[in-house]
């Protein structure tokens, strides 16, 4: 049976984790808004392109980091460190919703033809970008030395 304190610590922990998440969440937002806004910019919208690219840019980050933290991987960190980076930054970051209602737009607008662009390209492209994260993680990980 758990005492009085340490039932408060394990509670303490579970809070200090919500609210790692949340603040990477808060992070990985304010990313996505800003690189939303440049690639907006730079190729106009159009085409979603900001969250094409930013849902490749997050598929990356989630492989690079998941795959180089891992416990066979080269960086130890925290689990909260993990879940801050992988659930809450990269949550916030990637935009599956924003890619799903921008595609359901373009269908009813009868733009058939960047819709399927769009579906296409974020499931291979971001499928890349994590398969690159990933095996660039593990080279780093097989590195000899510090």
């Amino acid at each position: 049976m758990l005492r009085s304190h340490e039932a408060r610590n394990g509670y303490g922990v579970v809070m200090a984790m919500y609210l790692a998440v949340a603040l990477g969440g808060a992070l990985g937002t304010i990313g996505r808004y800003f690189v939303s806004g440049l690639v907006a910019n730079a190729f106009g919208e159009t085409f979603p392109w900001g969250t094409l690219i930013i849902n490749i840019t997050g598929s990356f980050i989630i492989g690079f980091f998941g795959t180089l933290t891992a416990p066979e991987g080269r960086l130890m960190v925290s689990g909260m460190t993990r879940q801050f980076v992988m659930v809450g930054i990269c949550g916030g970051y990637t935009t599956f919703s924003s890619f799903s209602l921008q595609t359901l737009n373009l269908m009813r607008d009868g733009e058939w033809v960047p819709a399927a662009g769009n579906v296409l390209g974020s499931v291979a492209f971001c499928l890349i970008g994590v398969w690159l994260g990933a095996i660039s993680a593990t080279a780093i990980n097989q590195m000899k030395g510090a």
